[in-house]
């Protein structure tokens, strides 16, 4: 048996399968089943995830222990994901969770989803050096946009949320305007890449203090794509890289602003990322430009632990175990769950 608690993470809140084994912050194994059903429908569809979930969840844990060199008798504890996320998916993770942690004899311990896309950061190889606290976390995903500031692993403040969509959400359905796969935030970046950014202005809305709004954005967009199409069929196609580049700026730049605005009011210099649309090369590229400046220090973890992942839950699993904070059998999933 090692000295360390070797802690298994199940992660089921939206679309994706996952399980990942840590020990002493170092990731032994980071399992994820993808569901390709949601394409066709340019969305998730929660019925479908649910049933594809019960289909992948033996094969990602079992194949995640396997591939961590370990027996299930060695796991010292489970840690899941309680929410938020959608309610189907949720409770096929923490159902299995619950069976396992009561057929082993071992501790279980939920899991805020958002609380463990931001502790990702303290994975061993997720950044070279972590952040220190206090910092600030600008967590960016299909269903969150947050700016959180993280005083301790479990001392964390919402400074400012989405008062609609997500920023991820935004990427999606604007992607979705322009005719694109789903999810269409990587291929925006893809195609931005080759774009002029300042091509095409949109409006940013105007929304109070470190809060954001996509809804309106999202309606700018389809009214002037609608309106450029209608005099020449062949819009979107002669414009998509610059329309991708514009669109990519103005969301990056509702962000950067927001980030920028809350560090100079707290006088916290250290900015994080989390979240999936972290993963997006000019949030990336304008976080390291932000360092260069010399007046922050920025972290972005590696690529694989932005995206859903159970790397992320088995890391706050081991946290807590370190404290002591197990939860009961009766513990219930939630949709929404706050900081």
């Amino acid at each position: 048996m090692s000295e360390f608690p070797i802690i298994l993470g199940i992660e089921s809140s939206c679309d994706d399968t996952a399980s990942a084994v840590i020990r002493n912050n170092k990731i032994l194994s980071n399992v994820i089943a993808n569901q390709k059903v949601h394409q066709s429908y340019g969305g998730v569809v929660p019925e479908l995830a649910s049933r594809a979930h019960q289909q992948n969840i033996v094969p990602v844990v079992n194949e995640a222990i396997k591939q961590a060199g370990i027996s299930k008798n060695e796991i010292s504890a489970i840690a899941y994901t309680r929410g938020p996320g959608l309610m189907g998916s949720l409770l096929v993770g923490s159902s299995f969770a619950k069976s396992l942690s009561s057929a082993l004899e071992i501790p279980l311990i939920e899991v805020n989803h958002m609380q463990g896309h931001i502790l990702a950061h303290f994975i061993e190889d997720a950044n070279e050096n972590p952040p220190e606290f206090p910092f600030l976390c600008l967590t960016v995903s299909g269903g969150h946009t947050q700016i959180v500031q993280v005083n301790d692993f479990f001392e964390m403040k919402v400074l400012g949320e989405t008062i609609d969509d997500a920023a991820g959400e935004a990427f999606d359905k604007a992607g979705k305007i322009l005719g694109l796969d789903y999810p269409s935030g990587p291929i925006i970046d893809k195609l931005a890449k080759e774009g002029n950014p300042e091509k095409f202005k949109f409006t940013k809305p105007k929304v109070d203090e470190f809060n954001f709004s996509f809804s309106g954005l999202k309606t700018a967009i389809l009214y002037f794509i609608q309106k450029e199409v209608k005099e020449n069929p062949n819009f979107i196609e002669e414009n998509l890289k610059d329309l991708c580049a514009s669109i990519q700026k103005t969301i990056v730049d509702i962000l950067m602003e927001k980030i920028i605005a809350a560090a100079e009011k707290t006088g916290i210099k250290q900015i994080a990322i989390a979240g999936g649309v972290s993963a997006n090369s000019e949030i990336r590229n304008r976080l390291s430009e932000l360092e260069i400046s010399g007046n922050y220090k920025t972290f972005v973890p590696k690529f694989e632990y932005t995206t859903d992942n159970a790397a992320m839950i088995a890391m706050v699993g081991q946290l807590k175990f370190e404290r002591n904070l197990f939860d009961e059998l009766t513990s219930k999933s939630v949709s929404k769950y706050s900081l």
